[in-house]
């Protein structure tokens, strides 16, 4: 149900550098990245604590990247923004602080923004809301249409610039009962407001943050007993005359049940956690209140309730008797028995629909993600509630397992310890992923677990639903953007095959705007996917090409300049696929014939620059060709571009572009090395690549290449020099380790020596030898064994460029530009410094 996938630690220090006493945050991002504190002293002052943040993309976790973050208190707040690539870190002197990333890369941080409220430790901080807002609906899971399935909600964002788009800011919650606002204008001021959140302040212990559909904030605010009553207030925040204005009101309060219920009256005596369900839900709250020794979870639900009019008034005024007068008031939804002391509680992200339909087709099969709620307990163990009536769907017994390994045998202070009932390890801070489909925590010793939460907790399931239930998470991750690592955590190698047909048959379902959209993002997906499983590691690195090829392909058509500008019908680029698609003419010459030359006049030097990203078209297309003869029972990379039409068409059309520059500018041609001198490599290409398309194309079911064709290309390798494609960036994550079901244990600062467990070692495609050449994958250049340039590598699939740009022509800038945020695959990237010989 859940289980330990790695747990990565810092290296080994003394004992007595933890202070138990401060709480620990923790913050995971949609495109999996997490952020966290640690409470270990500096190495030089033994009282002073070093306030760090400390930022790992969840398939690198080693590669941890610690920002000195300047706070001078300890951290009390991260939070992440929609977009997942920004973090806002606050703490108790009022300092916050905006983190992004320099450079576009995950392991470099700087802060250039933020406020400040001096001596206002803050309780709560959030993001204002961006009025973007999915609901998943389960019932829908079989539904064809992406639309049906993840429907967009109305719903209004906190605050608008003209045109209606959305504000970026941020508000926190301060302990003296300050509410602060600082908002981000376009031309990158800041405005900042500070605001009481009601007449009488009151010390706020705990509060929490959350947006009403209309563009309301609301603020939950508790002083910390659990007699005193939990307050809530609307917050309504707008720009007047270029000053951030903020009004507030009080909404109905609550007192919680186990304070006014005899039993246990006095029982737990502190409000420990306080949270609304979700940052939309202004209408669901989860409240926690602890001794020192257990703890109760409860949760309450805001209503409209009729008021009863007495009945002297319902004959005099007619008006009010017709329509009975309403009051909003909290009622209890649900609360749990007495339990172990509650230390951290994580709540679910996944904007699940929870109407009646959904929920009851969410139980028939079995579908938990999104429904359920983490709580960690002093004695080491996770429990998950259902987020609605508080049952328990699952159970994490930690500390036995996690603190085993690490006591050496004849270590006496631990017998003693768990005997005396001393410290156990136990998770101060937690966090569910975006899919809900995993959990970190960080305990107290600092150490970072990974845990795979099962979509169905634990419950069996057929393989179909399984396979459905990861198929609709896979979906909504590619239609979001969001990063699909944790649901990658739960594919078994024997699914990988039915995962990506099935992908495929519900990505062509969709309408063609849809198609075209997602278009690069599922091969990314499908290319993940096949790198599972040593059967489809082959169709990973046909994948990659692909992305590579509709990459370069488009770069190279965008170069094309209509002859006469007010030419009505298609761009030159599309009358290229129609004249290449309609013309089955195996001969290049006959196929050029037909094209308008003048949209391909262009000056030399950008021609000259793609030289690289042309060669490899040529090269691409020559190893496909010799390729075809061995493609047999073994799937060899390649082989999934034999059957391609679309793919094939697109290498057709290029080569036809690459053919007329030449003319043009011979300097841009691919090199081949030929046997004789005489013979026109390219032509020859151009014609056996047509027969293999008009195998595929898209009429008619795809034939067999002919016999006379493959002979042709068995002769290829004695005409031409066929080069080694370097096919498959090299991925050095994690998640290609996590198949077995033993978990990994990590450290931080220190690359995973884990490649001698690496199932990949049987595929001959990927291993490297040691001296073999390191490619730069998006420039198509090799950078030499030993690379002396810094260099970056994509977080997801491993894909490797230089940081600076050797080149000085704008095409190739361009080119570079636009890969600078995301990698092909849309992954981020991490710097990766020289190789040390």
């Amino acid at each position: 149900m859940m289980e330990v996938a790695y747990v990565c630690e810092w290296e080994k220090r003394p004992k007595s550098n933890h202070c138990p006493s401060i709480p620990l945050v923790c913050a995971w991002s949609c495109r999996n990245l997490v952020a966290f504190t640690t409470d270990l002293k500096s190495e030089e002052d033994e009282k002073d604590v070093s306030h760090m943040i400390h930022i790992i993309d969840t398939d690198h976790p080693w590669d941890v990247y610690s920002i000195n973050s300047g706070h001078t208190e300890v951290i009390s707040c991260l939070e992440w923004d929609q977009s997942g690539s920004r973090l806002l870190s606050a703490d108790g002197d009022g300092q916050i602080k905006c983190w992004a990333m320099a450079d576009h890369l995950v392991n470099s941080w700087e802060s250039s923004l933020g406020s400040a409220l001096d001596g206002e430790p803050i309780v709560a901080l959030s993001w204002l809301h961006n009025g973007v807002k999915l609901a998943l609906h389960v019932e829908m899971s079989g539904s064809t249409n992406f639309g049906e399935k993840f429907s967009r909600v109305k719903f209004s964002p906190s605050l608008t610039l003209f045109g209606g788009k959305p504000m970026e800011g941020w508000l926190a919650v301060t302990i003296s009962g300050l509410v602060t606002v600082s908002l981000l204008k376009p031309s990158g001021a800041l405005l900042t407001a500070s605001e009481s959140l009601c007449r009488l302040r009151g010390r706020v212990a705990l509060a929490d943050i959350a947006f009403t559909g209309g563009g309301n904030i609301v603020v939950a605010a508790t002083d910390g007993s659990s007699s005193s009553p939990v307050q809530f207030y609307k917050v309504v925040v707008s720009v007047v005359n270029e000053k951030c204005r903020i009004d507030t009101e009080l909404l109905p309060s609550l007192f919680m049940r186990c304070t006014t219920d005899p039993v246990r009256r006095d029982k737990y005596p502190a409000v420990t956690h306080l949270k609304f369900l979700t940052r939309e839900n202004s209408e669901q709250v989860l409240l926690c209140a602890s001794s020192q020794s257990g703890s109760i979870v409860e949760c309450w639900s805001l209503r409209k309730e009729g008021l009863p009019v007495n009945n002297i008034f319902q004959h005099r005024s007619p008006v009010v008797g017709e329509k009975q007068p309403t009051i909003l008031k909290w009622r209890i939804l649900s609360a749990t028995n007495d339990l172990e002391r509650v230390s951290a509680v994580a709540l679910p992200k996944l904007p699940i629909s929870i109407s009646n339909t959904d929920l009851k087709v969410a139980s028939d099969t079995k579908f938990c993600p999104g429904l359920g709620l983490a709580l960690a307990f002093h004695d080491g163990s996770i429990q998950i509630l259902h987020r609605l009536s508080l049952h328990t769907m699952g159970v994490f017994y930690g500390s036995s397992t996690s603190s085993g390994p690490a006591q050496r045998p004849g270590d006496d202070s631990s017998i003693k310890r768990q005997r005396t009932g001393g410290p156990t390890l136990h998770f101060k801070a937690l966090q569910l992923s975006w899919t809900s489909l995993a959990l970190a925590g960080v305990d107290n010793h600092g150490k970072l677990h990974m845990l795979r939460v099962s979509p169905s907790m634990g419950q069996m399931l057929d393989m179909n639903t399984t396979l459905r239930h990861l198929l609709f998470l896979l979906e909504y991750c590619m239609v979001t953007g969001y990063d699909w690592w944790d649901v990658l955590l739960h594919v078994q190698p024997g699914m990988v095959h039915n995962l990506v047909e099935k992908l495929h048959e519900e990505y062509m379902r969709q309408n063609q705007a849809l198609q075209q959209v997602l278009s690069t993002r599922i091969v990314a997906v499908k290319a993940s996917l096949c790198k599972l499983s040593t059967a489809t590691a082959a169709r990973a690195c046909d994948f990659h090409a692909k992305l590579l090829l509709i990459a370069i392909s488009s770069t190279l058509k965008s170069l094309l300049r209509p002859h006469v500008l007010n030419t009505p019908d298609k761009s030159p680029g599309d009358r290229l696929t129609e004249i290449c698609s309609k013309n089955t003419d195996t001969d290049i010459d006959k196929v050029m014939i037909n094209l308008k030359t003048e949209e391909f006049v262009l000056d030399g030097p950008p021609l000259q620059s793609l030289q690289q990203l042309i060669q490899w078209v040529g090269d691409f297309v020559l190893y496909l060709l010799a390729n075809l003869p061995n493609q047999g029972s073994m799937v060899r990379p390649g082989f999934g571009f034999l059957r391609d039409g679309s793919s094939l068409g697109m290498l057709r059309e290029m080569m036809v572009m690459i053919r007329i520059w030449g003319l043009l500018k011979p300097g841009c041609l691919p090199i081949y090395t030929a046997t004789s001198d005489s013979q026109d490599s390219m032509s020859l290409l151009f014609r056996l690549l047509t027969k293999l398309w008009l195998c595929s194309r898209d009429e008619g079911p795809p034939q067999d290449p002919d016999e006379s064709l493959v002979d042709e290309c068995c002769l290829l390798p004695s005409q031409l020099l066929v080069p080694s494609m370097d096919w498959l960036p090299v991925n050095d994550g994690v998640i290609v380790k996590l198949q077995g079901k033993q978990p990994l244990r990590l450290q931080f600062g220190r690359a995973s020596s884990l490649s001698c467990l690496s199932t990949m070692d049987q595929v001959e495609l990927f291993s490297r030898s040691p001296g073999a050449q390191r490619m730069d994958n998006l420039r198509c250049l090799h950078m030499g064994v030993c690379p002396t340039e810094d260099s970056k590598a994509c977080t997801r699939c491993g894909c490797g460029t230089m940081l600076r740009s050797p080149n000085k022509t704008n095409a190739m800038k361009q080119w570079e530009q636009r890969w600078i945020k995301n990698c092909l695959c849309g992954g981020l990237w991490r710097r990766i410094p020289p190789t040390l010989t």
